[in-house]
């Protein structure tokens, strides 16, 4: 989905709530989940190519860096949205804001497990879902589980994935923030908060991480619908 696409999407959700700052959240959560399969992600093949000579603490790093600055670039427009005088506008921006940023992280998620060869098993469906599932709880994937990756598709834990992303999105939104925050305060938090999850995620696959030399191969990822 493009960005306007995003954002129509999540106005219309505000007005079908009648404004109401609990059900947008609700209805980005839901835009978060239907965004997450369609994040694209480039797999350990792809990403050595792209960093050429360069281990994997060094490709993690440099991922690091490239989804703080977008993260950043994000945080800025939430900043000045923050500074809009018409509440119901402000939360509409915001709210697409929250899922710009979702999807950055998403694919860092997902690139930081490719790095450190800890893909999960299964098709893109399984795959985005633990990803998904990796983000709201910054942590990384423990891909020797299958069956907690299995789990992750049932719909008790569709709905408590829908609970774990409305109350991260509450604890990152600015709008529950002083109306005065500015586009450099945005940006400084979502660069902070970025590298923070990459800090945790990373923390967990170096405990299990797989050597290059020892990963069996592995298919390219392929989009959905390809």
């Amino acid at each position: 989905m493009t960005g306007a696409g995003r954002l129509s999407s999540v106005k219309r959700g505000v007005r079908k709530g009648g404004e109401s700052a609990k059900e947008a959240i609700g209805h980005i959560a839901d835009l978060i989940i239907h965004i997450a399969p369609r994040v694209p992600v480039r797999d350990l093949a792809t990403l050595r190519a792209h960093f050429p000579g360069l281990g994997p603490e060094e490709i993690a790093d440099r991922l690091v860096v490239g989804a703080s600055r977008a993260t950043a670039t994000v945080g800025a427009g939430i900043g000045a949205a923050a500074m809009m005088p018409v509440p119901p506008a402000m939360l509409a921006e915001l709210a697409a804001e929250v899922t710009g940023v979702a999807a950055v992280e998403m694919k860092l998620v997902a690139e930081l497990h490719e790095v450190y060869g800890r893909r999960p098993p299964g098709n893109i469906a399984r795959r985005s879902t633990a990803y998904l599932t990796a983000w709201t709880e910054e942590r990384g994937i423990e891909v020797t589980r299958p069956s907690s990756v299995d789990a992750a598709l049932s719909g008790r834990m569709k709905r408590e994935l829908r609970r774990q992303i409305m109350k991260r999105t509450v604890r990152d939104l600015p709008s529950l923030m002083p109306f005065m925050v500015g586009a450099a305060v945005g940006a400084s938090m979502n660069r902070r908060d970025t590298r923070k999850l990459a800090e945790r995620v990373r923390k967990d696959l170096r405990e299990k991480q797989i050597p290059w030399d020892r990963l069996p191969e592995q298919p390219p990822l392929r989009p959905e619908g390809s």
